[in-house]
């Protein structure tokens, strides 16, 4: 019955920005493996973030309105995504790692990750006008829960594109409401949380995760990545090291739907995704978060992050200047990590840096393939004024990995 209402109502078009394809897309979630994507490595049981022991995610997405932009009104596509490295259960603070890519964004928390290392709380992401409404929340919760508010990292990418960002429709009783939502297990991906409004190398973005294991001197270790997506160039775009993004640069372009969208807004959409208009530049921002349960101190978690980067440059990143590119990472392996206020810090003994290579390449692998379950989760939305962004063309990508020799 959930199909056949999603096949409905995708007859009507614009009424919820995407079309008939995406509408049995979304019924059913498809991952970058499920269509073939070749990756090296391997995953953990859920290839998700949440595969570090103790960490929890939780989401809450704001999709309200069509048609044209109403400051304060709509068309509403934003939300808020929270990761938790302890869980709900724990606001204790971790060590923590942070490298800047490019700093056009912004990220609080840095303070603390500069002089003592440590993340502190739920880990929030939204838009850029909800910085401090997400920051608020989880002083709420954090105080409503502990007796004590925390000072967290919160992170953003801009979603003026599709959302009606000025309005400020993000509120600290979202931050609060993702965080009670919070789960371990499986992780929503694509136009949900945070990444509702985003934008990914062209195609429409937001929220992508995936983790590896690691082996070091005979020992297991686990590391999960989880993105918000809104940054990249289209004619650089490279998954599987195939040029997607080149090839299909001549369509998909972002357009105005024709029904929801004043007659002044050009391009409008075409029914076949043709477009000769050029695809837009890097701009936009991406927030890489990292966790592991390997014990590392501050100055190899700034390294892990540092880490992150490549796996963002194996997709065809060149972190152009209009885009913030922020990684934090952090791990749980210290019950009590070394906070200001710490006066009996759990002992940790981090492994040693000629040992640490497995889990640098587990970092590279696993950002790379959430960016891609990002990109293939997330479908077609129209957002303010009718401006469309399409979701990256599952059969068109599996032709290509194809031609290219990268899938069978």
């Amino acid at each position: 019955m959930r199909l056949l209402t999603l096949l409905a109502l995708a007859l009507t078009p614009g009424l919820l920005g995407f079309d008939l394809a995406d509408a049995v897309q979304t019924s059913q979630p498809v991952r970058a493996r499920g269509l073939g994507v070749p990756f090296e490595g391997t995953p953990g049981p859920n290839n998700a973030i949440t595969d570090v022991a103790g960490v929890e995610v939780g989401q809450v997405t704001r999709i309200e309105g069509n048609g044209p932009l109403k400051l304060g009104a709509g068309p509403i596509r934003t939300g808020v995504t929270v990761v938790l490295p302890r869980g709900r259960s724990s606001a204790n603070a971790v060590y923590g790692g942070f490298f800047n890519l490019n700093g056009n964004g912004e990220l609080t928390g840095q303070s603390y990750l500069h002089d003592f290392g440590v993340v502190i709380g739920p880990i929030g992401i939204s838009n850029t006008n909800a910085i401090g409404q997400v920051y608020t929340g989880i002083q709420q919760w954090t105080r409503q829960r502990f007796g004590e508010a925390a000072t967290p990292v919160v992170a953003e990418t801009w979603d003026g594109r599709l959302n009606d960002i000025g309005g400020f429709h993000v509120q600290p009783a979202d931050a609060v409401a993702a965080i009670e939502a919070a789960r371990s297990g499986s992780v929503e991906e694509g136009n949900v949380g945070g990444g509702t409004g985003m934008v990914c190398f062209g195609f429409k973005g937001g929220i992508g995760t995936a983790s590896r294991k690691a082996t070091i001197a005979g020992k297991s270790f686990t590391v999960g990545v989880l993105v918000q997506c809104n940054t990249g160039d289209r004619l650089t775009l490279r998954i599987a090291g195939a040029p997607i993004g080149a090839d299909l640069s001549n369509r998909w372009q972002p357009c105005y739907d024709q029904k929801l969208s004043p007659p002044v807004r050009q391009p409008k959409c075409s029914g076949d995704g043709a477009s000769s208009q050029k695809p837009p530049p890097d701009e936009g921002s991406i927030i890489i978060v990292v966790a592991t349960d390997a014990p590392l101190i501050p100055a190899q978690l700034d390294r892990v992050a540092r880490r992150a980067a490549l796996g963002l440059g194996r997709l065809g990143s060149y972190a152009g200047n209009g885009s913030g590119d922020l990684i934090v990472s952090f791990t749980t392996a210290s019950a009590d990590a070394n906070h200001p206020d710490q006066k009996h810090p759990s002992p940790i003994t981090p492994l040693p840096n000629n040992g640490i290579d497995p889990l640098f390449k587990a970092v590279v692998e696993a950002t790379e393939e959430s960016v891609v379950n990002a990109l293939v989760a997330a479908r077609t939305m129209a957002g303010a004024d009718g401006y469309t962004f399409y979701g990256l063309p599952h059969e068109e990508l599996r032709k290509l990995l194809k031609f290219y020799g990268r899938a069978p």
